[in-house]
């Protein structure tokens, strides 16, 4: 698929994976809708490249179709949806207070992978019914997983199983969609350098480093911003999951 007036909504777009993937799709010359829960971030960014920002909680059903309402009404039917919008706290199924509350395990399946799945079918039954591009393609979505689908570490349960979720769903959903064409795909990023981890001294990050075989370093957004690219761009890339880690293979702990 080819992003010149291209309309495309980025989810959690007003900073870290999600704000470069906006960028990068503004510059590829697409039409951005950034949905995030913060609207004077999302805004700045918006302002940037040209795009609307719209407040949303994704995990939201009526937050989630009225901001697809707003980005329909300014750039026309959404053909591309990049999941990046979601949280990654920290703690161990049983702690030093006894067990992890049911709420935290809940709220993190909520709003990575219900609000995923949320913003996917919203989305996917606007691109179904809308006209097809010459080479038969309506629309791309694209969800964020995690190399801790794959491995996650101690204290990393819910996280690990939220985007564990993502993983299975991608299959499945491509296959669905498939008739109409549509495809879904998602990317599992390693460490990247995002507002969770910018936070960390030098030498904290300097650690982090030094668990990724090459390079030894920590992800930059746009390098995730730019596989978004390819896989919007390659249109044999369907039902995949593809990871994004620099070799990286996660221990326990």
């Amino acid at each position: 698929m080819k992003l010149e007036n291209i309309s495309a909504i980025v989810t959690g777009g007003a900073s870290g994976l999600g704000a470069a993937t906006a960028r990068a799709l503004a510059a590829a010359g697409a039409k951005v809708a950034i949905l995030d829960m913060n609207f004077l971030l999302a805004q700045k960014i918006a302002d940037e490249i040209g795009g609307i920002a719209v407040e949303c909680n994704v995990a939201d059903e009526a937050s989630a179709k009225n901001a697809i309402t707003i980005a329909k009404e300014k750039f026309g039917v959404a053909k591309v949806l990049i999941n990046c919008a979601g949280i990654g706290p920290s703690a161990r199924i049983v702690g030093k207070n006894g067990p992890m509350p049911l709420s935290d395990f809940s709220k993190v399946i909520h709003v990575n992978l219900i609000g995923s799945f949320n913003m996917m079918r919203l989305a996917a039954a606007e691109m179904i019914i809308a006209n097809a591009m010459p080479d038969g393609e309506r629309g791309v979505i694209i969800s964020t997983a995690s190399v801790a689908a794959y491995e996650g570490q101690i204290g990393q349960a819910a996280y690990a199983a939220s985007k564990g979720g993502i993983v299975s769903l991608t299959l499945p959903a491509a296959r669905e969609f498939a008739q109409f064409g549509i495809r879904v795909n998602a990317i599992a990023p390693g460490l990247f350098l995002t507002p969770l981890l910018e936070g960390l001294s030098d030498e904290a990050k300097q650690s982090l480093s030094t668990a990724i075989p090459f390079p030894k370093r920590l992800g930059a957004a746009d390098e995730f911003a730019r596989l978004v690219l390819h896989i919007i761009d390659n249109s044999y890339i369907n039902g995949e999951v593809i990871r994004i880690d620099g070799g990286l293979r996660m221990q326990a702990k």
